[in-house]
């Protein structure tokens, strides 16, 4: 096997040149049909899923109907507290008051702690009743007075099943147990602590709002009917987690958001079978079109006027409770390199601001590759006096291109990982220090020359332009994967890379829309706010790709 390799070697002086050609034309054919076995299997498991889903549905709906564990009140106050007392025994935060009121009618609340509004409780419901401020006493308690006339409290309801009683209350209700009853009052008094409302982390704005979304579903929509004044809004509540629920909502307006759309995002939503979501980022992965692409084809944001803004063009948003991060769907990635403050400023200096994003989106993912590919194999078109530059400071390095990069980029990523995870105050100092040290030490010790540190500085700050966090991790990602192809064929490979991302994107959907619309499919309508945004007197259509119910975004 050597002697062939010698021999092939002496014999054709431009084998390198071969063999690049043969990468060339192989490696393309190889990846699509790698992508498509990947996406064959994927979509069969998902189907198979979907079936099984489906079955096992059926059966436990069955099942429920046919072994129901209904356990109606009997009526007799201390056999149904004391069928509650069991099954609240492996539950040491729920609280039974017992108390009597009237002189002989015996009550009890039971609360979880920390859940339930002590005061609202306290004065609504004990203060009225043990205070004997209800009047006619000698008028049996029964469920209609209870609820119409004494108890003031706006959100209440009441069951006859015991079975109902712990769950409920265990979701932050507080039920009320009266003698001579045969129903248990809900009232609705939780209270959890939340934090205020504050500007977003992730998302700073010079010039605009400076309210985000909170972990409390109740005051996200809130802010969500504060924004956008519309009585078009709709807001449709689901129930997700096969064993711990939260609530998930989507919102879209009425009159504007395509009713496919609205059917396949609701479709998404009811095919989740998970036993607990934590963070709207578990949604997202469950309900993207395709997993295996690095790009995300969900946005998540924390402002309420980008989400408005989103659903005024037709899209739909997806709220879930326990996280400040809302879901807009369908994406385009035009969207992932906008941020609300172009639409606050001047058209003019907003444009200027949107076609930086754009270069800096290039720069942060070819700029190492570029450079790789430049020292290694393209050095014929570098200017001479450049080039005297570069060798004069790669002398005393010791390494290749792609490993002295790879140094560079790893130690940068460390560095910013870092940042993140550290307390507020010592993070951003302990980058720009960690940066500068390791940086000055590389180039002192011959390590790496000073004009890759160059590279990786423009690199590295190129990224920070990105206003998505997810979309400039994506593109973090694709740099490492351009360097790997530059280093094995140098130029040809980094337009190889920059190919295969395209055709990527031109494949990829989000919900039905095509990823790099407005490019392709094109629509010159759509144009007036892609790389460019146009005065907002041209721009009084809303985007074709939605396919909206109301296309005009003027008064009729």
């Amino acid at each position: 096997m050597m002697n062939m390799w010698k021999f092939i070697v002496s014999h054709f002086p431009g084998w390198d040149v071969i063999f690049q050609a043969i990468i060339l034309l192989v490696l393309p054919v190889v990846f699509y049909f790698l992508s498509n076995w990947v996406k064959s299997r994927l979509s069969s498991r998902s189907s198979a899923k979907s079936r099984g889903a489906s079955t096992s549905g059926a059966m436990s709906n069955s099942d429920d109907e046919e072994f129901a564990d209904e356990q109606p009140m009997t009526g007799n106050y201390d056999h149904d507290l004391s069928v509650l007392k069991q099954q609240s025994a492996n539950h040491c935060d729920i609280h039974i008051r017992e108390f009597t009121f009237r002189e002989k009618n015996k009550a009890a609340l039971l609360y979880v702690d920390g859940l339930y509004d002590k005061d609202l409780v306290d004065k609504q419901v004990l203060e009225i009743l043990m205070n004997d401020l209800v009047d006619g006493n000698h008028v049996p308690i029964t469920k209609d007075i209870l609820l119409n006339q004494i108890l003031s409290i706006s959100q209440v309801s009441n069951t006859q099943q015991l079975n109902q009683i712990i769950p409920s209350i265990l979701t932050g209700s507080v039920a009320l147990l009266v003698e001579g009853m045969k129903d248990v009052v809900f009232m609705n008094g939780s209270a959890g602590k939340s934090r205020a409302i504050e500007e977003p982390v992730s998302e700073g704005l010079l010039r605009g709002p400076r309210t985000g979304f909170t972990e409390t579903l109740s005051e996200n929509t809130a802010l969500l009917r504060r924004h956008g004044r519309d009585e078009s809004l709709q807001m449709t509540k689901f129930k997700v987690g096969a064993r711990a629920q939260k609530d998930l909502i989507i919102a879209y307006m009425r009159d504007i958001a395509n009713p496919e759309l609205v059917n396949e995002v609701i479709r998404r939503i009811e095919a989740i079978d998970m036993d607990y979501l934590a963070e709207s980022g578990y949604v997202e992965q469950l309900i993207e079109d395709n997993s295996m692409s690095p790009f995300q084809q969900v946005q998540s944001t924390e402002r309420p006027d980008r989400v408005i803004g989103a659903l005024m063009e037709g899209r739909v948003a997806i709220l879930l409770d326990g996280t400040p991060f809302v879901l807009i769907v369908p994406v385009t990635f035009s969207m992932l390199l906008q941020s609300p403050e172009d639409y606050y400023e001047r058209w003019i200096p907003a444009s200027l601001l949107r076609i930086l994003r754009f270069f800096t989106a290039f720069l942060a993912v070819f700029t190492p590759a570029i450079y790789i590919s430049f020292i290694s194999f393209n050095q014929g078109l570098i200017p001479t006096e450049l080039v005297v530059t570069i060798i004069e400071s790669r002398l005393s390095v010791p390494f290749p291109s792609i490993i002295e990069a790879l140094l560079m980029e790893i130690s940068i990523e460390i560095l910013r990982e870092a940042g993140i995870r550290l307390p507020k105050p010592i993070g951003p100092a302990m980058g720009i220090v960690g940066g500068l040290i390791i940086g000055d030490a590389a180039v002192n010790a011959g390590i790496i020359s000073p004009f890759l540190v160059i590279v990786v500085a423009v690199t590295a700050i190129s990224s920070f332009a990105i206003p998505s966090y997810s979309a400039g991790i994506t593109l973090r990602m694709l740099r490492f994967l351009a360097m790997f192809f530059a280093a094995i064929l140098g130029l040809f490979g980094t337009v190889m890379f920059f190919i295969l991302v395209c055709s990527h994107l031109a494949k990829l959907k989000s919900f039905g829309v095509a990823f790099i619309s407005p490019l392709s499919p094109y629509r010159w309508n759509d144009w007036k706010d892609f790389i460019v945004r146009v005065p907002f007197k041209l721009m009084n259509r809303r985007p074709i790709l939605m396919k909206t119910k109301d296309s005009s975004r003027r008064n009729k």
